[in-house]
């Protein structure tokens, strides 16, 4: 019982590192356009990525049951992919590098299922038919195929939209559009933080109840007392207090800040003005919010940071450092594959020591 308690712990903890390491995706353009202070953009990531954690399950139904199969799913092999998650968050956010928090919890858990497995990738579920929906699922279509799709949507409408808005605020003054789109920006960055609610909050959701799931299947939560029941989940349920005490440590998360790379995302990227953070924060949580009704677990950081490229790129294409973008795009590439092999090797080391 401890165990299964320490790992939802730790899961808890990915939730709270995961808050302050994405709180830039959120609320970096409101800071870096003067908008807002650093504080009420903290208030307002918080409230409402409160509020988008609280709007849905199909994400966290996809990471709980939908990547990899369960059958070789142990308490160990989730422990091990949340530590493999914790670690890379961790040393990106040092580096001030907007990394992808949602990569790296899948592919710890991957590594780690594949090792319990000794080896057999038939356990990842790479391209499946859901013979309820009759839709594909699987690796391939809900992670791999949206996170290089997702980056090119947000850089290619980012610019359409700027360009749009460029051509209806042609006559307008400067004063009156910085005031107009300074208000609006508040609104947008409310719909981005309820997105990266929806979405990101999700994860450490599905994680949870895979945990108790495994434990119900290998009947360790078969001794505890009845008031203990709320635990026991044979269906994969994503069960309310799960929602809630997620929810609540996010958005603890994102109040305590990541400074790093709001520094990052705000003002090295691109320099912005109100109008620019309005475009690309409206150009991301659009993407967002469609990937979380479809139940893809997308990477918030990938689609904010192209999306203010894109909107960048309409100044001039030098607008943009793209020698700080390409440091950006490698630590997306490394991601899935060092937390892969990360979550690989903790799970050969447990499977050592327990003798399997």
């Amino acid at each position: 019982m401890l165990f299964i308690l320490g790992i939802i712990l730790v899961a808890l903890v990915f939730e709270y590192i995961n808050g302050f390491h994405d709180t830039a995706n959120a609320i970096a353009t409101s800071v870096g356009t003067k908008v807002l202070t650093p504080m009420q953009a903290v208030a307002i990531a918080a409230t409402f990525d409160l509020i988008g954690a609280l709007a849905g399950t199909a994400v966290a139904k996809t990471i709980a049951a939908g990547l990899v199969d369960v059958a070789f799913v142990s308490l160990a092999t989730i422990l091990c992919a949340l530590l493999a998650a914790i670690i890379w968050n961790l040393i990106t956010w040092w580096l001030g590098l907007p990394s992808s928090s949602s990569l790296a919890l899948i592919g710890g858990l991957c590594g780690a299922t594949l090792a319990a497995a000794h080896g057999n990738w038939g356990v990842i579920k790479w391209s499946v038919m859901n013979p309820t929906t009759h839709k594909m699922e699987g690796l391939l279509h809900k992670v791999i195929l949206p996170m290089l799709i997702s980056p090119v949507c947000g850089a290619v409408l980012g610019f359409i939209l700027m360009g749009v808005l460029i051509v209806l605020i042609k006559r307008v003054k400067p004063v009156t559009v910085n005031k107009t789109f300074g208000k609006l920006q508040v609104c947008s960055a409310a719909w981005m933080s309820f997105g990266h609610g929806m979405n990101d909050a999700q994860k450490t959701m599905g994680i949870i109840a895979l945990v108790l799931f495994t434990a119900t299947k290998e009947g360790t939560l078969a001794s505890l007392p009845e008031w203990c029941n709320f635990l026991q989940n044979p269906q994969f349920e994503i069960k309310m207090w799960i929602k809630v005490t997620c929810a609540v440590v996010m958005a603890t998360g994102i109040a305590t800040g990541g400074w790093r790379i709001i520094k990052t995302m705000g003002s090295k990227l691109v320099r912005l003005q109100p109008i620019h953070g309005f475009a690309a924060q409206t150009t991301a949580a659009a993407i967002i919010q469609v990937a979380s009704v479809w139940g893809m677990p997308l990477s918030t950081t990938h689609v904010i940071s192209t999306s203010i490229m894109g909107v960048g790129a309409t100044k001039r294409l030098n607008a943009v450092k793209w020698r700080l973008m390409g440091r950006i795009v490698w630590a997306w590439v490394l991601t899935l594959p060092i937390t892969g092999l990360l979550g690989y090797l903790f799970s050969q080391v447990a499977l050592h020591y327990s003798g399997k």
